[in-house]
């Protein structure tokens, strides 16, 4: 038996369809036999083919206990690799960091003339978002879970100015941000990154065994250190909107009634959250924290400065100066 004939055979029973032992054999030039020995070993590969028998039995793959290999098409490969990209990008929870893995994985082994045409969908678009938040590469995903991965050590611009040579040990999603837990190599400690900062990330090539995170938690870790940097506001307020209407654009919202809904988390800036509920278009009424009150009243008497004194038209309505 040829690798390539069962890599055929393969091909062909990964079609949503079941297939006539006689139209495989037919397709791959063998007998009926060989075919039967085909299906045999790919069950000792792991590969689930269910056999059914009568006038319209045949062959086909089914869902097994554990996912043996794939054998995808060109064009299957590019959909899977761009889906993975967006999925990487976009905050679904639980979703991200598999994706991320999954990613790295594909392209690594992917022929050069199918990576240049994910990398050149990949910079063609772009995802519709809004000011607020992050732009994190994929590429720049996929090279840090490449690295580590393979325990590589890594060179990247920090901050558009700082050169850093570490050791990277996992990457945290958090919302709609992503931070790397590393090793910093010229510092001689570990520290955090957000990921979106980070330019120009080459490998080095040096692989190296891994070091153990102290706590040995990456999410406790970037937790903690984000603690310590900036202060966290437990917020609470009214916004006379039905939860619908907000729903997907602000999060920690629950329903009061059908007209109203209410806000509470947490919070590191007031700026954020303050530009945040002005953006959503509605009227509400902040609970706390006083801090994001008072910010709330200084935003709002800066933008009545700015746009200077009234006029009333003849229609009797104000009309800008």
């Amino acid at each position: 038996m040829t690798s390539g004939r069962l890599l055929k055979l393969l091909s062909l029973l990964q079609t949503p369809r079941e297939w006539p032992g006689s139209e495989l054999a037919g397709r791959l030039g063998v007998s009926l036999r060989t075919i039967r020995r085909d299906v045999e070993r790919l069950r000792e590969l792991g590969y689930p083919v269910r056999a059914s028998m009568g006038a319209i039995g045949g062959y086909r793959l089914v869902a097994g206990t554990a996912m043996p290999p794939l054998l995808l098409d060109d064009e299957e490969a590019v959909a899977i690799a761009v889906g993975l990209r967006t999925a990487a990008r976009h905050a679904v929870a639980g979703i991200e960091e598999p994706s991320v893995r999954a990613l790295a994985k594909l392209e690594r082994v992917l022929p050069t003339r199918l990576r240049h045409r994910v990398t050149a969908l990949g910079k063609a678009t772009v995802p519709m978002t809004t000011w607020e938040q992050p732009t994190v590469d994929p590429e720049t995903l996929t090279v840090l879970a490449t690295a580590i991965t393979g325990g590589e050590r890594v060179r990247f611009r920090y901050r558009s100015d700082a050169d850093r040579l570490v050791e990277p040990h996992r990457l945290v999603s958090a919302g709609r941000r992503w931070y790397l837990v590393a090793y910093d190599n010229e510092r001689g400690d570990w520290r955090t990154f957000r990921v979106d900062r980070i330019e120009a990330i080459r490998g080095t090539g040096v692989r190296v065994p891994p070091r153990e995170l102290p706590g040995g938690d990456a999410a406790a870790f970037v937790a903690g250190r984000l603690s310590t940097l900036t202060p966290v506001y437990t917020a609470e307020a009214t916004l006379f909107a039905p939860i619908e209407q907000l729903a997907g654009r602000i999060a920690d919202l629950e329903a009061i009634d059908e007209h109203t809904c209410r806000l509470r988390g947490h919070v590191d800036t007031l700026p954020f959250l303050a530009l945040r509920l002005l953006w959503l278009g509605c009227d509400f009424v902040v609970h706390q924290p006083p801090e994001l009150v008072d910010y709330l009243r200084e935003l709002g008497a800066r933008a009545i400065t700015a746009a200077g004194p009234a006029t009333t038209g003849s229609s009797g309505r104000s009309a800008p100066a």
